[in-house]
C-alpha cells in the first residue's frame, strides 16, 4: 500500500509531457459550463480500487471533464456511468456510479489504471507520451497481485501486450489481435480479456452492450476464482 501512495504522488506530479501538461490545464481553466462552480483536478490522474485486486481494468487516458475534473478515471463522466453500473452487477463495485472522488465508492477484486495518466487532445496520445508514461504503468501493474487484465479497447490491449513483453513473456506470433471477447492466456503472465472501450461512440451505437459487457466480467470473475491454467491459449468468446 505504501508502495502505491508514493508513486501515485509521483504520478499526480509528473509534468513530462508538455502537450498534455498544457491541454489539461487549459480545460481545467475553461471548464464545461455545466461544471463551472468546479475546481477541475487538472494533473495527471494515478490508478485507483482495490490494492489486493486480482483484476486491473486498463483504460486509454483521462476524460477531458471526467477524470481530469474530478481526479478519478471514470468518475462523473457517461463511460463510467456504463462501466461502474457493470462492475456493480458483477461485483467489484459497492455502488453503480460515481460523481465525486469523495462519494463512497469502493471496489473489491478490482483496479483500474490507464497508460495514459492525461487528459489528451481529441483523446488521442502521441506515441511519445505513452512511452514515457509507461514506467508508471509498469510500476502500478507490479505493486499488484495481478490474475486478470480487462483491456478497454485496443491501446489498453496493445499496451498491456508491451507491458507482457518488457516482464519477459514470451507473445505467440502473430501478435494476438484485439477484439471484444478476446482472451490471452500465456505461461507467467495474467490472463488477458478484451473488450470495446465504454466510451458513448460504443455504448450509444450499440457496438457494447450491457450484456456483452457482463459476459467479459463473467469471465474474469470464472478467471479469478478457478485456478490457473498453465497453457498458452488464444481464444473469442462466442
Amino acid at each position: 500500500m505504501a508502495g502505491l501512495v508514493s508513486l501515485h504522488e509521483e504520478i499526480v506530479a509528473c509534468r513530462a509531457c508538455p502537450r498534455l501538461v498544457e491541454w489539461r490545464e487549459k480545460i481545467a481553466r475553461e471548464k464545461r459550463r455545466a461544471y463551472r462552480d468546479w475546481t477541475y483536478w487538472g494533473r495527471a490522474v494515478p490508478g485507483f480500487g482495490d490494492p489486493r485486486a486480482g483484476m486491473v481494468i486498463v483504460g486509454l487516458a483521462p476524460a477531458a471533464h471526467g477524470a481530469n475534473r474530478t481526479g478519478r478515471y471514470f468518475t462523473g463522466d457517461r463511460s463510467g456511468e456504463f462501466l461502474l453500473a457493470g462492475l456493480h452487477r458483477a461485483g467489484f463495485a459497492n455502488q453503480p456510479r460515481s460523481d465525486h472522488r469523495d462519494d463512497g465508492l469502493v471496489l473489491t477484486g478490482a483496479f483500474i489504471s490507464a497508460p495514459c495518466r492525461c487528459a489528451p487532445p481529441d483523446n488521442k496520445p502521441l506515441p511519445e507520451e505513452l512511452a514515457r508514461c509507461m514506467p508508471f504503468f509498469d510500476r502500478e501493474l507490479a505493486l499488484l497481485p495481478v490474475r486478470v487484465v480487462l483491456a478497454l479497447g485496443s491501446i489498453a490491449w496493445n499496451a498491456t501486450l508491451a507491458w507482457m513483453q518488457r516482464t519477459g513473456v514470451e507473445l505467440p506470433s502473430p501478435r494476438p489481435a484485439f477484439g471484444h471477447g478476446a482472451e490471452l492466456a500465456l505461461p507467467g503472465a495474467p490472463v488477458l480479456l478484451g473488450s470495446y472501450h465504454v466510451s458513448q461512440q460504443n455504448t450509444q451505437t450499440g457496438r457494447l452492450t450491457p450484456a456483452m459487457f457482463d459476459a467479459v466480467t463473467a469471465r474474469a470473475r470464472v478467471l479469478l476464482e478457478s485456478p490457473r491454467e498453465e497453457r498458452a491459449r488464444v481464444s473469442l468468446f462466442p
